[in-house]
């Protein structure tokens, strides 16, 4: 029987041009992991973009196989947010692939001990995406408080709606109302809506 030996690959990532991945590979190698170079992905990208939409980690993501080992030496390297590093750890270990964090002690987030890590990381998405609806219903409420006009602009003025209205009750079709006021179907029926 053939024994088939983990393939190890760093990922280290920087958000702008005058910082250097150096420190993270030092870590990564200073903590054990021996990482051909060929597999150690670098990266400067800023956190704020999600993992599956950096282009080195997405090529990263094409080159891994099932029982392959990942390691980064922080979660932010891995995601913008906890959402986005629960999916991205969630993705990577239905494809067999075990993530290791040296910020969490080099712990396999794959593991009994890091499974329990994710269902920590989580509640935190889930407190973050909560505290994102609470702020964004806070927001609107504010708005309309203060008398704002939530939603997307009106496409015609009250004076042309008017006569939409007015065209319409003459039998006037949809499609010649579109082509006249240069809106879609879809608007001048909206209008009826409103109206109704």
């Amino acid at each position: 029987m053939e024994l088939v030996v983990a393939r190890t690959f760093a990922y280290c990532r920087v958000s702008t041009s005058d910082q250097t991945t150096d420190n993270q590979i030092n870590e990564i190698t200073g903590a054990g992991f021996s990482v051909e170079p060929k597999r150690i992905i670098t990266e400067t990208i800023s956190g704020s973009v999600a993992s599956m939409e950096r282009p080195g980690f997405s090529k990263l993501i094409d080159r891994l196989e099932d029982g392959d080992v990942l390691i980064v030496t922080k979660l932010d390297r891995l995601g913008r947010n906890a959402m986005d590093v629960r999916a991205t750890v969630e993705r990577l270990a239905a494809s067999g692939v075990r993530v290791h964090c040296l910020a969490l002690g080099g712990v396999d987030l794959t593991s009994a001990a890091g499974k329990m890590t994710m269902g920590v990381i989580a509640a935190v998405s889930e407190f973050e995406r909560d505290l994102l609806i609470e702020r964004t219903q806070a927001g609107l409420s504010r708005a309309r408080a203060q008398g704002r006009t939530l939603g997307r602009p009106p496409a015609l003025s009250e004076a042309q709606q008017a006569e939409v209205l007015k065209l319409r009750s003459e039998n006037h079709s949809l499609g010649a109302l579109a082509a006249k006021f240069g809106v879609s179907r879809a608007a001048i029926q909206r209008i009826e809506k409103k109206q109704a």
